[in-house]
């Protein structure tokens, strides 16, 4: 999935991969492969399949006659379009899929029941609602008990990768830690704002929503979120007040050291202080 979206036009915004199924949740930018250049479609669209003998003599500044000019052009045209193109990118998905399993299998012949199905998502409730029924996949089937054990999940995966920025930006003294510096790379990240080329949400804030939903959606089904569990902003060790507080507050609440209150304090204790700025 994430090296056809490096090829294609399309970015990943969600995705769960089940034991017999898969949900992905994808924005196509066809601007951006209607502003490539013919040379970048090319080399995308050879990263794929072996092309053309006409394209490879044009990538090699050969004379070419009008009728091959003509060829070329129509070639890059119609690699643009497959190239922002949903169905195409699904068919180079499944088909790797389909020949990798019947191999494993020793088995030729149809692998997916049927084509898959795609909705189109018009409005920012309609993509939150889908990208949060895509992350709680595992917890709604009762194979994962609480967000981070949601394995093969864009949610775990961007748990993952905020814990592992955040774990490592501690040690380094007045360093801000950019939010979309501090989510996957392949995956289209959170802004919130009006910041270009982002999801319209916040990461904080599409967790805990995510999060919430995993208690509430679910209590008649198998699988859910159950309350016992801590939230996810707790487990995280991120309280929306203090959050809100250290955020609005940073440059005058604390000195040398900057933490949640109760790291302040250990941290005092240890070195017989009895308090530090930010905490008493």
């Amino acid at each position: 999935m994430k090296f056809l979206s490096s090829v294609f036009a399309i970015d990943i915004a969600a995705y769960a991969i089940m034991s017999n199924h898969y949900h992905m949740v994808v924005k196509v930018n066809r601007q951006e492969a209607i502003n490539w250049s013919d040379d970048e479609v090319i080399t995308r669209w050879y990263r794929l399949y072996k092309g053309s003998p006409v394209i490879d003599r044009y990538l090699q500044e050969q004379v070419l006659s009008d009728a091959e000019q003509s060829l070329v052009s129509e070639l890059i045209t119609k690699w643009r379009a497959r190239l922002y193109d949903i169905s195409w990118y699904m068919k180079n998905l499944n088909e790797y899929i389909a020949k990798k399993a019947n191999k494993e299998d020793d088995c030729t012949g149809k692998y997916w029941e049927g084509r898959y199905k795609s909705q189109a998502l018009l409005d920012e409730i309609a993509l939150l609602s889908c990208m949060a029924y895509v992350d709680l996949n595992p917890i709604r089937a009762n194979m994962a008990k609480k967000l981070e054990e949601s394995d093969f999940t864009s949610i775990q995966e961007r748990l993952k990768q905020f814990e592992t920025i955040r774990a490592s930006s501690t040690q380094q003294k007045h360093r801000e830690v950019e939010r979309v510096a501090s989510q996957p790379k392949l995956l289209k990240p959170f802004g919130g704002g009006n910041q270009e080329h982002t999801l319209p949400f916040s990461l904080l804030g599409y967790l805990s929503l995510v999060d919430w939903t995993g208690r509430h959606a679910y209590l008649k089904q198998r699988g859910h979120i159950a309350h016992e569990v801590p939230n996810i902003l707790e487990s995280l060790n991120i309280k929306d007040a203090i959050w809100l507080g250290m955020v609005k507050s940073y440059g005058r609440r604390y000195a040398n050291f900057v933490g949640m209150p109760s790291k302040l304090k250990a941290h005092a204790a240890k070195n017989d202080m009895y308090w530090y700025k930010g905490a008493g």
